[in-house]
């Protein structure tokens, strides 16, 4: 069995947690992700924790650690959220959000409007600043992975989009 696996999820107070169907639901205070079961693996609720079980077979253990990992980070979204920080770093560049799109100067001849996924939101405390929160892990990396997308930062003057704890290594200009 996977060492993943093995460790139960622990059910936070104000999570409610149900299995039907082959489908596992987190309930939190302001929203609810449902997550679908592999047919080799099972869940079992007891009291204030969840145990996730599956057959002999090393293919159905490796999923069982996965699908344990999954339901974690579900409990973690509905209870603190995650968010993930952008910086963009160029002469021009601006992030403004509008309802629900993100309009985008990225220095090139048109402005970029990326469309915000139901589920996420996006904040833009300065103009060089983008904070992508959700209780979805999965999706607000997507996001900011698209985001980032457009204009990832360049190696010698290290202008693009970036991740607020990216480290971009500069190269040296080619000399005469």
């Amino acid at each position: 069995m996977s060492r993943v696996a093995k460790m139960p999820v622990n059910i936070p107070a104000g999570v409610q947690i149900t299995s039907a169907n082959g489908t596992v639901t987190v309930k939190g205070a302001k929203t609810s992700l449902n997550f679908t079961l592999p047919e080799s693996v099972a869940v079992e609720i007891k009291g204030e924790s969840l145990s996730v079980t599956e057959a002999s077979v090393k293919a159905d253990a490796m999923q069982s650690g996965t699908v344990r990992a999954l339901i974690n980070n579900m409990v973690v979204g509905v209870t603190t959220g995650y968010q993930r920080k952008l910086n963009l770093v160029g002469v021009g560049y601006r992030a403004a959000s509008q309802g629900k799109k993100v309009n985008l100067a990225l220095g090139f001849s048109h402005p970029i409007e990326y469309p915000i996924p139901e589920g996420i939101t996006v904040e833009t405390p300065t103009q060089t600043e983008i904070i992508i929160k959700g209780a979805d892990k999965k999706m607000v990396g997507q996001v900011a992975a698209d985001i980032r997308g457009f204009r990832p930062p360049e190696p010698y003057k290290g202008k693009g989009v970036r991740y607020s704890d990216e480290r971009v290594e500069l190269k040296e200009a080619k000399k005469k």
